[in-house]
């Protein structure tokens, strides 16, 4: 085997992390380099396959806007790790520590005394001109004085080998459960290495952060409920919101989801409304309160600001935070830091000027070919420029924009990045790729404790010199070398628990999730339901045997708006090649089937907690073959072959609500929708179907009982070709039937009354009495040789009719249930629960 550096480019100006000047392997990434010499390029393409099975299969995403591979992107993760030796680390560590302990006491200053604009070390345009710096928030002191919970600081390497901080993360930083999940995939692909070069855990850092939140959090002598707070699903870090609240036990919220009531915050739950203590948020500073911050947020909490101020809950990180990342402060730290602490800063920041000073900005338009030039406050709305990259004409629009407005800009040196390697499995070589590292720190009792490791970011191509996930750089994972310390255990929880604290209901149930749980359950069942009739329809089509079964399931479909019906105005009639297609297909017809494949999407991407590993993995294979129908014209074969696999993956759906998921509130409304869209569709189709005119046709009869998924059922019993009254007996009046329409109504009847029951509501009536009618119904009257066709024909509109009702009832049923447990609009959905 080659070996894997014989086409690895080194620059002199570079460092890079796995070879010295003389291009010889370092040290700390002899023994992996070894391994990696010795493996096949069969073997580590294996590996690199495991790492992208495992992200798919884990549902690993970062959202990109507007990214071709679609909003879901996969997360982008490299064979191989970030090595760093541990007696390097130990002062990367320190610095990080020593920086975290600084800005949090430039908080405290900020919101409190402001000396440090007072005696000139921080300038008062730079603070009170950032969006971030929150008035409202002036005075409010958080438990300990702790205003960073969790920082965040990127760092990049010079060419000579030193780290640089090139930014902090004060707000909401993101990444230290991308960070875990790396070390989760990529541990499993290097088990031995991992093993042997003791690679330091990560879990210490995040026990730290649970510990934290439990002891700030107000509880007043209760068990505190810590809950995280997200934006919602088209953040692009969502995946990480969901992974980090599974894994520290949080409920994820959003800010519906949350409510003030007396300065105090409580959960919206199924039982009612519970206290929170704490909040771990992922919202930004002036989106979390509509009443005192930013007005036109529709994800914030109103009154949160006011429940922070009088103590009743703990946000972490602090309200306000978001000012320090204005990387015009970068150039003031050290000052402010020796005049705080009597210390230089271990970790210096790459060079930074604020332009806000008169020499300083005459110093950054004269030498702009060699600075990047960056917004002083987010609020700005250009990005980043490289000077090097402007024409003379681009560079005086910029100077007299500067000039203009000086204190809005922010000079900074170009930071020289270093170059890790990557596997290029196409290739079977290495090839070095820039990289920047983002390292995490939480406060204890003890001060910074810093994540061993962090997220290390790739720059996506060769001679890229900036790294962006967003700009579809990939990720690595990054490994601390070297004897594990103290506290570096594998993750062992929070607290022992004994039978006291045993629990058999979720009491943290947000009703967002069981709403969302409850149109899961709707949309599976209303896709199979079209799934099965389109394809009964397609079928019958591409056949062309039998032209009156075909008009009596298209009727049908028309009848229940999944078809596009003719448009009156087009005297030829739309044909009906293109209607299939629509109902199929259609992005413009709401009542497709793809349409209902995306709504069924989004509701199970609200509810991602709630569903295991398998089950989500079903679902996105389920979503991959839709996305692959997307062609101008589409084989009809192909449309039925895919309609039959849909028909099985959504059974399997089916199959994992039965015995994959906990009989739980949610689960019980998950169960409730799907029961009240299959008794839906089936009265509202059999009562179509009794008004048409192929009541009678034996083929039409043979795909109602496919329809109904009952075609074996009835030749096992009768082995006889379909007839009208064993057929309706079948799917009306049979309650061991589950797609009998007498089985549903039984059981959605039932389930409501419990439901009724243990939450306190009124008992509704209306099914009950409409089970009594459908019972006792008498197919007797429909035997042509004892009563006559008129009468048979009547007794058919009257049975239809009375389907007709089960089917409007059984929505307002739903409507109902709505507005009871979801909206919380009476008294039953109101009451408080004390903890």
């Amino acid at each position: 085997m080659p070996d894997l550096l014989d086409q690895y480019p080194l620059s002199a100006a570079t460092y890079h992390e796995m070879l010295d000047a003389s291009g010889e392997v370092r040290p700390h990434w002899l023994r992996f380099y070894e391994h990696l010499q010795r493996s096949t390029p069969a073997q580590l393409i294996q590996r690199q396959a495991l790492l992208a099975r495992q992200i798919q299969e884990n549902g690993v995403t970062y959202n990109v806007y507007a990214d071709p591979k679609g909003a879901d992107r996969p997360w982008e993760l490299d064979l191989l790790p970030h090595l760093i030796p541990v007696e390097e680390w130990q002062q990367v560590a320190a610095g990080i520590a020593q920086r975290a302990r600084l800005l949090n006491a430039v908080l405290a200053d900020l919101y409190g005394p402001q000396d440090l604009i007072a005696e000139g070390l921080l300038p008062a345009e730079l603070v009170f001109g950032h969006n971030n710096f929150l008035w409202p928030c002036q005075g409010v002191t958080p438990p300990e004085g702790t205003f960073l919970h969790v920082y965040a600081v990127d760092l990049a390497r010079t060419p000579d080998g030193r780290w640089w901080v090139t930014a902090d993360r004060t707000q909401a930083p993101s990444g230290a459960g991308y960070a875990l999940e790396s070390r989760l995939i990529v541990s499993r692909a290097f088990p031995e290495l991992y093993r042997d070069l003791e690679v330091q855990h990560l879990s210490g850092f995040f026990r730290s952060l649970q510990e934290t939140l439990t002891r700030q959090a107000p509880s007043s002598n209760e068990v505190p409920l810590v809950v995280l707070l997200t934006p919602g699903r088209f953040n692009e870090s969502y995946f990480e919101h969901l992974y980090l609240a599974g894994q520290l036990g949080y409920p994820l919220v959003e800010g519906s989801d949350l409510t003030v009531r007396d300065a105090t915050v409580y959960l919206k739950t199924l039982s009612g409304l519970r206290r929170v203590h704490a909040i771990m948020r992922r919202l930004d500073d002036d989106f979390c309160d509509p009443l005192e911050l930013r007005t036109d947020s529709a994800l914030g909490v109103p009154g949160l600001l006011e429940a922070v101020r009088q103590g009743r809950v703990l946000v972490a990180n602090a309200l306000g935070s978001g000012v320090l990342e204005s990387p015009g402060l970068l150039g003031f730290l050290p000052k402010i830091n020796e005049h705080l602490f009597g210390e230089e800063l271990i970790l210096p920041s790459v060079a930074t000027w604020w332009c806000g000073e008169p020499p300083v900005l005459a110093q950054a338009l004269e030498k702009m070919p060699e600075l990047l030039i960056k917004p002083a406050f987010p609020s700005q709305s250009f990005a980043p420029v490289f000077g090097r990259d402007l024409n003379d004409e681009q560079r005086q629009a910029l100077a007299a924009r500067m000039q203009a407005r000086p204190y809005a800009y922010v000079a900074q040196e170009l930071a020289q990045l270093s170059h890790a390697p990557v596997w290029q499995g196409e290739e079977g070589q290495l090839q070095p790729r820039a990289i920047g590292m983002r390292v995490y720190a939480v406060a204890t009792e003890d001060g910074y404790r810093v994540l061993p490791g962090g997220l290390t970011r790739v720059a996506a191509d060769a001679d890229a010199d900036v790294v962006s996930m967003q700009r579809g750089g990939a990720s690595k994972d990054t490994w601390i070398l070297g004897e594990r310390t103290l506290g570096s255990e594998p993750w062992k929880g929070r607290r022992s628990l004994g039978v006291h604290d045993l629990i058999r209901r979720d009491p943290y149930l947000p009703s967002r999730v069981v709403e969302n749980l409850f149109w899961f359950g709707r949309y599976c069942e209303r896709c199979d339901d079209s799934a099965r009739l389109l394809r009964i329809m397609l079928a019958r089509y591409v056949d062309g045997d039998d032209p009156l079964a075909l008009q009596a399931a298209i009727e049908l479909g028309e009848r229940l708006n999944l078809v596009p019906r003719v448009d009156e105005e087009d005297e030829e009639g739309s044909a009906l090649h293109q209607r299939l297609l629509a109902a199929l297909l259609g992005d413009d017809w709401p009542f497709s089937l793809r349409s209902n494949l995306q709504r069924l999407q989004w509701a199970a991407s609200q509810v991602r907690g709630k569903l295991s590993r398998e089950n989500w993995q079903a679902l996105v294979e389920l979503q991959r073959e839709a996305t692959n129908l997307e062609t101008d014209d589409p084989d009809f074969g192909e449309l039925l072959d895919f309609l039959n696999r849909l028909v099985m993956s959504l059974a399997a759906l089916s199959g994992f609500a039965l015995d994959d998921m906990t009989r739980d509130e949610g689960w019980r409304f998950l169960m409730i929708g799907r029961r009240i869209e299959r008794l839906q569709f089936l009265s509202t189709s059999l009562a179509a179907f009794l008004r048409s005119d192929a009541v009678f046709d034996q083929d039409a009869l043979d795909w109602v009982l496919e329809l109904g998924n009952s075609s074996i059922t009835y030749r096992s019993r009768y082995l006889a070709l379909p007839q009208l009254i064993p057929v309706l007996d079948l799917l009306l009046l049979d309650d061991q039937n589950p797609h009998a329409v007498l089985f549903q109504l039984k059981l959605v009847t039932r389930s409501v009354k419990r439901l009724n029951e243990d939450f306190g509501a009124p008992q509704d009536r209306s099914l009950a009495a409409l089970t009594q009618r459908l019972a006792t119904f008498d197919l007797g009257c429909l035997e042509d040789g004892l009563f006559g066709e008129s009468s048979v024909k009547a007794a058919l509109h009257g049975l239809a009719d009375l389907l007709h009702g089960i089917g409007e009832v059984s929505g307002q049923v739903s409507d109902r249930l709505a507005l009871r447990h979801f909206a919380h609009v009476d008294d039953v959905s109101q009451r408080t629960v004390s903890v």
